[in-house]
């Protein structure tokens, strides 16, 4: 499918209810409000696609960038390229949910990752530390050295509190799922978990409090320490 062809589809899926709730969560026009499910059809047009990918993502159109993601070939992506996606990012659910989990199916993820943890910029601290939660809840254990995931939980315990706002949903994030899904560190994740305590953020007008303490529980009740996910994209 050329680009064109793709556009007009994404644009004839468009409902005005799901474009309003993506506005809600900070979306903003250019978009059609396509739910992701109905590109799957799409996709089996296109197959996986990088240049078809970087033509749609760079339109800035939310449901363009967000099926970019869908096909675009991570492992074929450059640093660069991953640098210059995240710059086009304009709020969480196109940094944590486009760009994070294109990212963690890269072999460069863990070192991209890194660098957006040290960012200033708040966009890229909760890439960085979302692409690590997709990472861990697929990728096998052995993938992982023990004491880089120390250092992260130790960093997230220790800044999560002043940190931007949508980084610390990614840092909490992070925490809940070390604890659930990488397995050397479980004890670990629910100590910290523990010594961090309720995290306040800002959810529209009102405060709100995130506690990963609290979903390790819920996690251990329903036996589903371990747990790893088939696929990172759909």
């Amino acid at each position: 499918m050329e680009f064109e062809a793709v556009m007009q589809e994404l644009e004839a899926l468009g409902k005005e209810r799901t474009k309003k709730i993506y506005m809600s969560n900070g979306a903003q026009e250019p978009l059609f409000g396509v739910a992701t499910g109905q590109m799957k059809p799409i996709k089996k047009k296109t197959g996986l696609n990088q240049p078809l990918a970087e033509q749609l993502y760079a339109t800035g159109n939310y449901d363009a960038m967000y099926f970019a993601g869908v096909i675009a070939e991570p492992k074929v992506m450059t640093e660069a390229d991953f640098d210059r996606w995240i710059d086009r990012a304009y709020f969480y659910m196109i940094s944590d949910y486009i760009v994070a989990v294109t990212l963690a199916e890269a072999d460069i993820a863990q070192q991209v990752a890194d660098k957006w943890i040290a960012s200033d910029e708040e966009l890229k601290r909760s890439a960085g530390w979302s692409c690590y939660c997709w990472l861990l809840g697929n990728r096998k254990d052995h993938e992982f050295s023990v004491e880089k995931m120390t250092d992260l939980l130790d960093l997230a315990k220790n800044t999560i509190h002043d940190a931007p706002e949508r980084a610390k949903y990614s840092m909490n994030n992070f925490i809940y799922t070390v604890g659930v899904s990488f397995v050397p560190l479980h004890e670990k994740a629910v100590e910290i978990a523990g010594e961090v305590g309720p995290v306040e953020v800002q959810k529209g007008k009102k405060r709100d409090f995130l506690n990963a303490s609290d979903r390790i529980q819920k996690a251990i009740d329903k036996e589903e320490i371990g747990f790893k996910r088939r696929h990172v994209r759909c």
